[in-house]
């Protein structure tokens, strides 16, 4: 008589089946999830102003807000499980210097679904609640991207030592935030009181849009100085090149917005003096986000072709970065009024929907089997290592 085994618990579910228990779900949750809110939320925020409108298109945006939204929240209580039951681990994150970059999207997540509640979400909550959300999420995303902003680079200059080959486009993340900052809070402008407020609400998205502008031209530099002095990145880093263009991208349109809010806030000569800023600048740093556009795609190609391109979280750097493109093209054909401008932005929010539904498809499947909840298994890049603490104290 033979006796029939029960198979294994894992083997019996379908969720989470790569998991040994649902709930280790929580224990490795990184900040690098965020990049999946930032994604899906340009997605609706790029299509409130897109050159070409159409019925149904506005609301299909704001269906894509509010997933967003409802994300951020999932998101943010998922992070906090994992923070109090798994402590250990999301403090290995924060000196972990692959990971630790990647703090620069809970800000960035934050200022994307508040500026898509001001541009989509008033439509049902009204414009008071939406101005008051925007500001919220604003004011928490800003002061945690100047944190991000600080404190990553500070930790990469004291705590790890990179290998000339270490540089990777996640090295912009925790950069962008700033930036982030300067054009959603471009938005708020028209709804900060007159006067000193106004005033400082303005100089402040100045003062940041330079702190990341600055900033990300010294790691694009690294990045590509890396690029041509070493090997090809390993194929699960590739993605993050198209990380390049969040900050191209977002300057164009930071500029763009900024200049639009500037003459309820300073005299006419600087309101003037801005919006030749944003035309010169927007063109220029948009024709170079074009050219990396070219680069990051040959690369991409040329690696899917020969060693293949594993998914992982870092496909997000596919949405977010190309949507910034989209929305500073937008900006540049309200200002100069070239249609190519417009097709730009047309053709670039194509590719943003595309990558975007290929990315949240992959994501939702890894998700629901729980492959993308298992540790990474080797750190990427494997060249980044930290400085041990008896090396630092002998160094000072």
């Amino acid at each position: 008589m033979s006796t029939k085994i029960a198979p294994s618990a894992p083997a019996q579910r379908r969720l989470l089946r790569d998991l040994e228990q649902p709930r280790d779900a929580f224990r490795h949750l990184g900040p690098n999830w965020f990049a999946s809110v930032m994604g899906t939320g340009i997605v609706a925020n790029a299509a409130a102003t897109l050159p070409l409108q159409f019925p149904g298109l506005r609301t299909a945006a704001t269906v894509v807000w509010a997933c967003a939204a409802l994300l951020l929240v999932v998101m943010t209580a998922s992070w906090t499980v994992h923070w109090v039951r798994h402590r250990d681990i999301a403090l290995a994150h924060g000196n972990n210097p692959v990971m630790s970059q990647f703090y620069g999207a809970p800000p960035m997540a934050l200022m994307t679904i508040g500026a898509g509640t001001l541009l989509l979400g008033k439509d049902w909550i009204g414009l008071d609640a939406a101005v008051a959300v925007d500001w919220t999420l604003w004011l928490a995303g800003t002061v945690l991207g100047l944190l991000a902003a600080f404190t990553v680079p500070y930790r990469m200059i004291t705590r790890h030592k990179a290998a000339p080959d270490a540089a990777f486009g996640g090295w912009l993340m925790p950069v962008v935030p700033p930036m982030v900052s300067a054009a959603m809070g471009a938005l708020l402008i028209p709804h900060t009181p007159a006067g000193q407020l106004r005033l400082t609400m303005i100089l402040a998205c100045l003062a940041m849009f330079g702190i990341s502008l600055f900033a990300a031209f010294i790691v694009i530099n690294m990045i590509f100085s890396r690029l041509v002095h070493q090997d090809m990145p390993p194929a699960g880093t590739v993605p993050t090149l198209w990380i390049v263009l969040g900050p191209l991208g977002q300057s164009v349109t930071a500029a763009g917005l900024v200049a639009n809010a500037a003459p309820s806030a300073l005299p006419g000569e600087y309101a003037r003096g801005l919006a030749v800023f944003a035309e010169v600048f927007g063109v220029v740093t948009w024709g170079f986000a074009m050219i990396w556009l070219a680069i990051a795609a040959a690369v991409t190609i040329r690696t899917a072709r020969t060693t293949g391109l594993p998914f992982n979280l870092t496909w997000w750097g596919f949405t977010f970065p190309v949507g910034t493109c989209v929305t500073g093209s937008i900006g540049l054909a309200a200002r100069t009024d070239a249609n190519l401008f417009r097709w730009a932005a047309i053709a670039l929010y194509a590719l943003l929907v595309a990558a975007w539904a290929v990315t949240v498809v992959r994501t939702a499947r890894g998700a629901l089997r729980g492959t993308l909840f298992l540790p990474p298994p080797t750190p990427v890049p494997a060249a980044v290592r930290a400085v041990p603490a008896p090396a630092l104290k002998a160094a000072s």
